[in-house]
């Protein structure tokens, strides 16, 4: 069972929101997000290098201390603003066509530690100690972490009510053509109710956010240790997430691209795979994966299904019947000899938000040599590694649209 509490947002006010909403610090690189910040910009207070020219060291003192900076001055300008009253709030996310409604809650750090927020994907400790710097220095959960849970029919009718009968405090259209949808639930026994009901929730899932959920809970470790008075109730405890009903989400694909052939030509590459796979050339036009096991290859101008053959894979191991870890044991391993994704330099990934001709766009360029599409891992999969205790290989899942940094922020100062 999960703890939730509500809490006093800090958000922007109607007027500022589309502008001081970002994208996460983690899919823009420095001078991406140089370039994208308008003055209002949070990407200001979550990427402060970007404040120094040249762009300073991300990790240098003096841009952690210039997150602090910033995030005092958008408090002291009114672009960011304390809510009087606890509540939580339903963010919704709309992308081609489909929307999904989340509530932005506070989540204990002792449910991490306990094993009840699940995690399916290994932490770095240098990237987890990052963001905990961040949220120590400014004593705030900037930004949320995005999690899930199994549907909950009275938590999806409260969520439903909340938007049919009240006007959003915000809707907006990102540059990137997503909507966001935003609404305080300024009932008390609204608030209250939504409280009991995940009280009875078995399990939260982390769906992306692995590093700030880690950093947020060992935040909070901390400051218990150094409460002698410590009763599990403070508002460090918690930290920010926006949870969203399993149903509702949506995994795209998360594709390879791979810089030589291991010595083989492209004849020999087209052969090896035969023995595990069924192999039928699809021509110039772009090829996408059907189903589970069915894969899409890019090799030498033209594509390739890759059909596992039966006995090939295991369905009752949640790890072995992973698409990613059939294309990683039967070809990147066997075939083009790359044993671990993490640290290789002959692999590289693409999100499936960039379309499969940004594979096509790669190989043909010269850059890689092939590319591998793959059909996208279901939210079941996900939720199966998850309460089994086991951990997804290496950039397996890419949840699209991304939560949008700054639409509310939750502080423990």
């Amino acid at each position: 069972m999960v703890k939730i509490k509500p809490f006093r947002g800090i958000r922007p006010p109607q007027e500022y929101a589309a502008e001081v909403a970002s994208r996460p610090y983690d899919v823009l690189n420095s001078v991406e997000a140089k370039a994208e910040a308008t003055e209002r910009s949070l990407l200001h207070i979550i990427k402060p290098e970007i404040d120094f020219d040249p762009i300073a060291d991300e990790h240098s003192a003096e841009a952690y201390q210039k997150a602090m900076d910033n995030f005092r001055k958008w408090k002291d300008e009114g672009w960011l603003i304390q809510d009087e009253e606890e509540h939580y709030y339903v963010y919704a996310q709309t992308m081609n066509g489909r929307t999904q409604y989340g509530i932005a809650m506070c989540c204990h750090f002792e449910d991490y530690l306990s094993g009840a927020i699940k995690k399916h994907e290994l932490t770095r400790v240098d990237k987890e100690e990052d963001r905990m710097i961040h949220v120590r220095n400014q004593k705030a959960n900037i930004e949320p972490v995005f999690f899930t849970y199994p549907d909950d029919a009275e938590i999806n009718a409260i969520v439903e009510a909340v938007v049919r009968e009240n006007e959003p405090d915000y809707d907006f259209t990102a540059a990137d053509g997503f909507g966001h949808h935003f609404w305080v639930i300024r009932d008390a026994a609204t608030n209250s109710r939504i409280t009991e009901l995940f009280a009875a929730i078995p399990a939260l899932y982390v769906a992306d956010g692995h590093h700030r959920t880690a950093a947020a809970a060992r935040v909070g470790q901390e400051c218990m240790h150094n409460n002698p008075a410590h009763n599990g109730e403070e508002e460090y405890c918690y930290f920010l997430a926006v949870t969203f009903p399993a149903s509702q989400l949506k995994i795209i694909d998360y594709n390879r691209v791979v810089r030589d052939l291991n010595g083989l030509s492209e004849e020999e590459l087209l052969e090896a795979p035969k023995t595990s796979f069924d192999v039928e050339n699809k021509g110039k036009d772009i090829y996408t994966p059907s189903s589970l096991h069915n894969f899409a290859m890019y090799l030498g101008g033209e594509w390739y299904s890759l059909t596992a053959k039966a006995g090939t894979y295991d369905d009752s191991d949640p790890i072995g019947v992973l698409d990613v870890t059939i294309l990683s044991n039967l070809v990147l391993d066997k075939v083009l000899g790359i044993a671990d994704l993490r640290t290789s330099k002959r692999i590289d990934f693409v999100g499936g938000i960039r379309g499969l001709g940004e594979l096509q766009q790669r190989v043909d360029s010269g850059e890689m040599k092939v590319a591998f599409a793959l059909y996208p891992v279901s939210m079941q999969q996900l939720i199966d590694i998850a309460d089994t205790g086991n951990i997804m290989p290496p950039k397996t899942t890419w949840f699209e649209p991304k939560l949008r940094s700054g639409v509310v922020i939750h502080s423990f100062e």
